[in-house]
């Protein structure tokens, strides 16, 4: 029960400073205001940023691979070493078929890109037309909101087919049933069979919502799928039950052997996975983090420096009240924790005007400017607790030194 006295006592003196000097405190709770605003808002930006694009590598799977001619690549990108590689072939793809055990599914794809899709006189312009062997749906994982995937004769045959994205499918038919209708893409009359569930804004350009698929051996017959020009890949997703390294080996020795190289030669093809990315991402976002640190850890310190400034004041004005408390038995720990909770007091609330701040910045953002922003809990508990700390390092030699007084000398002053 004592504890909680104390803590009613130490948060009533602290309102009391409040009231009693309005411009002080405010101008000693700045730099702690600053700084926690400083610091939970670049989090906040960085969080929902980086949730945001790993949901968008989410999109390419955990345990899916890509055969490439060029490997993922950020900063000093040596492209000279990889111009004269060749792009994944049909034959690559076949022999993958066939040796490959640890996979659910392989597919060969490539893509055209901004092109025209019409249908009588409405038009969508920027469109993608992706194409792909049968085991598409096995490499991608896809969501319907009508019709339905390519049936393993149409994949064969080349049947002039076509599933369309969302907004594709809302540019062209303004909301009617688009399953049966028939629409020209790339100089060909295809029949819509069906329609990716619209997906919304990508920031890494994985949205199904403006791509229109095709049976690759119906492309064949439009466009040159194996040229580099268009991007040939073969992707390859291993059984969840396999660790993804596992099934890298066995491609990379598969494809090694395909392509009859040498040991101890370089590969003449890329494997690339999402880890890439996701590995790069956390580096890029460090930075800006420690960057944040940086420019708030300054106005903590400021404000660190503040807080232990209007403590010094405070105990210099109640010494009196300190030295007849001592004098009526109260122990050196009840002084040193009154004061030390009045300094953690001045403290959260510097933390939660920062955090006001901040929540009120994502409300501008989100509703002002269309760009959502979130204030995550772990931000708020992390921002309460830099606020907690400043304050208990910032409080504690005043408060020693309150505690320390003694009590005659501290009555006649």
């Amino acid at each position: 029960m004592m504890i909680f006295r104390l803590i009613g006592e130490s948060f009533r003196f602290a309102a009391d400073a409040l009231r009693q000097n309005k411009l002080r405190t405010m101008l000693s709770l700045l730099g702690i205001t600053i700084g926690i605003f400083t610091i939970i808002a670049v989090f906040s930006g960085v969080d929902t940023l980086r949730n945001k694009l790993q949901q968008s590598v989410d999109k390419l799977g955990s345990n899916t691979l890509f055969v490439q001619k060029w490997p993922w690549g950020f900063g000093d990108y040596p492209w000279w070493k990889y111009i004269n590689r060749p792009d994944p072939s049909l034959r690559d793809y076949q022999a993958l078929k066939e040796r490959m055990g640890n996979v659910d599914g392989i597919s060969y794809e490539a893509s055209a890109s901004n092109r025209t899709i019409k249908y009588r006189s409405s038009s969508v312009t920027g469109a993608s037309v992706n194409a792909s062997t049968q085991d598409y749906d096995k490499t991608w994982t896809l969501a319907f909101q009508e019709g339905r995937y390519f049936t393993e004769t149409e994949g064969k045959t080349g049947a002039p087919v076509v599933i369309i994205g969302a907004l594709i499918a809302d540019g062209l038919f303004n909301g009617e049933p688009a399953v049966g209708k028939q629409i020209k893409a790339m100089g060909r009359r295809l029949t819509v069979i069906g329609v990716f569930k619209k997906e919304g804004e990508d920031m890494l350009g994985m949205s199904q919502d403006k791509n229109v698929l095709i049976p690759l051996n119906l492309a064949k017959s439009v466009f040159d799928v194996q040229n580099g020009n268009y991007g040939p890949q073969i992707t390859v997703r291993g059984k969840t039950s396999i660790p993804l390294e596992e099934v890298e080996s066995e491609l990379m020795g598969t494809m090694r052997s395909i392509h009859r190289i040498k040991p101890g030669a370089e590969e003449d093809f890329a494997l690339n996975k999402t880890t890439m990315i996701s590995n790069q991402l956390d580096l890029m976002f460090k930075m800006v983090r420690i960057a944040g640190w940086v420019i708030g850890g300054f106005s903590i310190l400021v404000g660190g420096f503040g807080i232990a400034n209007i403590m010094f004041v405070s105990v210099k004005e109640r010494t009196n009240i300190i030295g007849i408390q001592k004098s009526l038995g109260a122990k050196n720990y009840f002084i040193l924790l009154q004061f030390m909770f009045e300094a953690i007091a001045l403290c959260i609330l510097g933390g939660l005007l920062g955090l006001l701040l901040v929540y009120s910045l994502t409300l501008v953002f989100t509703y002002g400017f269309k760009v959502e922003i979130v204030l995550y809990m772990k931000n708020i508990i992390m921002g309460i607790g830099i606020s907690v700390i400043i304050g208990t390092i910032s409080g504690f030699w005043p408060a020693y030194s309150a505690s320390r007084l003694d009590p005659v000398e501290a009555i006649r002053s």
